[in-house]
């Protein structure tokens, strides 16, 4: 471990992980070996987070939620409290699949949704969104708002999450963005 960061006294840390400065880990939480988490990320109230998985910096996971061998997290990628993110298709208990486990990355700025699923072998696009309770069973195009179980393609969404308008402007920001392709794009990312 290395750089100035918080640790609460309940978590637990393996040995052989790597902590970036400003970050915090709260509660209960254990982090095991081989694990790498970026600078200033807030590791919320009994997540476990490994062993050998990347989260990026400015990260932020909620409460209860498991990131799992396979699971990497850009810089910025939020997880709502209780979000599930598997490892393997089809688990049984009382067989071993752990040479089966299937990579999932979620790319920068993306938002997991509360108590929403994500299936093994997916890719999160950026600054995508899905929202709570969904179950993200394929990929996930950057800028893109999924609902429901499984997951489908509701809007467009901008780089501050807000909604889209047919215009492809950003209530918030006024970003302008264009479809290129079918893919939605803005001149400050390149998707």
């Amino acid at each position: 471990m290395s750089g100035e960061y918080f640790v609460h006294s309940s978590a637990v840390i393996d040995g052989d992980v790597t902590i970036g400065s400003g970050t915090r880990i709260w509660h209960f939480s254990h982090v095991l070996s081989g694990s790498d988490i970026g600078a200033n990320c807030v590791i919320g109230q009994n997540v476990m987070i490994g062993p050998r998985v990347r989260i990026g910096k400015g990260c932020k996971i909620q409460n209860n939620v498991s990131v799992y061998e396979g699971v990497t997290l850009e810089d910025d990628v939020f997880c709502g409290p209780s979000a599930v993110f598997t490892n393997v298709v089809a688990p049984r208990a009382f067989i071993d699949r752990k040479g089966e486990f299937r990579p999932t990355l979620v790319k920068r700025g993306a938002t997991i949704g509360a108590n929403s699923t994500i299936i093994c072998g997916t890719t999160i696009g950026l600054y995508a969104m899905v929202a709570a309770g969904a179950v993200v069973t394929r990929d996930v195009p950057p800028f893109s708002l999924v609902v429901g179980a499984p997951a489908r393609f509701r809007a467009w969404v901008g780089r501050s999450g807000e909604r889209l308008s047919d215009d492809l402007i950003c209530p918030r920001t006024g970003e302008r963005y264009a479809l290129v392709g079918g893919q939605l794009m803005t001149d400050h990312e390149n998707s």
